[in-house]
């Protein structure tokens, strides 16, 4: 063998046992645990959400990170809200002056835009269209493509409301949702011969359908409807009807009353003659019930007491998806309560409008997360995303009673019941109407007192001194002049508030108990009252 032969002999023969001898390292290092995933590099993700404090992080993580962390060990989040309602709780302002409240998409673009910026945010769907107008979220549609992350089996109300204020775009995923249906009682429409309501019905056609349903007088009167579970005040129901046609009160400036005109006429109208023929339920028929039972110490126990819908008195009823829940528990205990019958019962879409027949109801996307633009960890982010909105952790929320799985898949009727379960599923959300609308009541306290005027008024068409058209006509010179005063620096700059009682809602009870919102200081105006979504 020649000099060279020999060389390159000598030099295959100890790139061979160098090759060995590294490949002997990494099998070593892999058994004696030198590529520990508790040993790797810790990852932090920071989560920016509306409302932080001791009592919200909890809850967070319970439902959102822990089951992330645990099967990422190498992975921390941090929790940072916006907003800490303990801040607003206990801060102690001086007598006679109101406590400034911060505006919610200013502390959100504070945190996301800041030093030390979040990855992940969480957003409701009426914060979702301005933020990715001044471009504070990333798209995930390219991260979506790249991974193949299958979101067709999305459910319309999800996937569709959230294109709809992204151009087309997706850019948050919410796992789960809360929706409304129009419940009916099957059996009121057999025993009439009067065909039952069906999906994407407008107001006015389930108006009509309701006239021809009511019947009988007294405690045995069945309503042909009902706007939600509980008797409501002329006004809310108006309220309720006249967001649904995304009617408004004042401009996007808040300066001129938007109400004198033939949408809110026939709005009140519609309204005031449902009431006067007893079309829906009031507080005075409720009202009428309780006297009673206080007045018979010996009524028999019921239950369901004041739930019209349950107890056969509305034909239709607009309620949130969570009440299936409530009737599943009345028909599994109906043979324990006397004299009970269960009621037969399906669901349709809410009522639409000809305006926009594909959208409606009070849809809630309250647990939209994005990516921020500026975010630090923005693999991290997606991965958390991708996650939180996968098949597998749809499949273990989907026992949820209180909320919707998104993916169509894991989505089924309660129990053994079987009803029109896509009408939770096939509207979209009402876009917004404005970008500014929580920034205007905050910083016009005149618009509080320009709204309590209509039910003011309204209770006057309801006692038959006031025509609709007076009131309306009425309701835009005081409105005016309240928005006049604000605009031009007068009152006292504190907020009044409605005169009627404010009753916190099936929805806020829950998360009021989860720890999601502080009912004492949480201020809630009369419109959103009436359509929460």
């Amino acid at each position: 063998m020649n000099k060279n032969g020999h060389i390159k002999s000598r030099f295959s023969r100890w790139t061979t046992i160098a090759l060995t001898l590294t490949l002997l390292t990494g099998l070593l290092s892999a058994c004696s645990g030198g590529n520990d995933p508790s040993k790797a590099e810790t990852s932090v993700i920071r989560i920016g959400v509306l409302y932080g404090g001791a009592d919200n992080e909890p809850y967070f993580r319970q439902q959102y990170t822990d089951m992330f962390e645990m099967q990422n060990p190498n992975v921390q989040f941090e929790i940072v809200g916006a907003i800490n309602h303990e801040d607003q709780r206990y801060v102690q302002t001086e007598p006679g002056k109101e406590q400034e409240q911060p505006d919610p998409y200013e502390k959100m673009k504070e945190m996301m835009t800041g030093q030390n910026p979040v990855d992940v945010v969480v957003l409701d769907y009426n914060m979702l269209r301005r933020f990715t107008q001044d471009n504070l979220l990333q798209p995930l549609d390219p991260m979506i493509q790249k991974d193949k992350f299958d979101i067709s089996d999305y459910v319309p109300t999800v996937i569709d409301g959230i294109k709809s204020v992204g151009d087309n775009n997706i850019y948050a995923l919410t796992p789960t949702f809360t929706s409304s249906a129009l419940f009916y009682n099957k059996k009121i429409f057999a025993e009439m011969n009067i065909e039952p309501p069906t999906d994407k019905m407008q107001w006015e056609d389930v108006f009509n359908k309701a006239r021809q349903v009511a019947s009988g007088e007294g405690e045995d009167r069945v309503f042909g409807f009902s706007f939600n579970r509980w008797a409501n005040d002329p006004f809310s129901d108006a309220s309720y009807y006249s967001n649904a046609l995304q009617l408004r009160y004042w401009d996007e400036k808040g300066e001129t009353m938007l109400v004198n005109n033939d949408q809110w006429l026939k709005v009140w109208d519609s309204v005031y003659g449902l009431h006067k023929d007893k079309i829906v339920p009031d507080q005075q028929y409720m009202n009428q019930l309780y006297e009673k039972r206080s007045s018979s110490p010996d009524a028999p126990f019921d239950p369901f007491f004041g739930d019209l819908f349950l107890s056969g008195n509305v034909a239709m009823m607009i309620s949130e998806s969570y009440y299936v829940n409530e009737l599943r528990r009345a028909n599994d205990n109906a043979a324990n309560i006397k004299d009970f019958e269960m009621v037969d019962w399906d669901v349709v879409t809410v009522p639409v409008s000809a305006a926009n027949p594909d959208a409606g109801g009070n849809i809630g996307l309250s647990q939209l997360m994005g990516i921020n633009s500026k975010a630090q960890n923005p693999e991290g982010a997606w991965d958390f995303i991708k996650f939180s909105n996968s098949k597998d952790w749809a499949k273990l929320k989907s026992r949820s009673n209180y909320e919707l799985v998104a993916r169509k898949e894991f989505l089924k009727p309660v129990g053994d019941l079987t009803y029109n379960i896509d009408a939770f599923t096939s509207l979209k959300p009402l876009p917004p109407l404005s970008n500014n609308d929580d920034k205007l009541h905050r910083e016009k306290p005149g618009l509080w007192q320009a709204q309590s005027f209509g039910y003011e008024l309204f209770q006057e068409v309801i006692n038959g001194t006031k025509t609709t058209k007076e009131a309306l006509a009425e309701w835009e010179t005081k409105g005016n002049a309240a928005l006049q005063q604000t605009n031009e620096g007068g009152g006292d700059g504190s907020i009044g508030t409605m005169p009627m009682p404010r009753t916190m809602t099936e929805e806020e009870a829950v998360k009021a108990a989860a720890g999601e919102i502080d009912v004492e200081v949480e201020e809630v105006p009369v419109d959103e009252v009436a359509v929460e979504e």
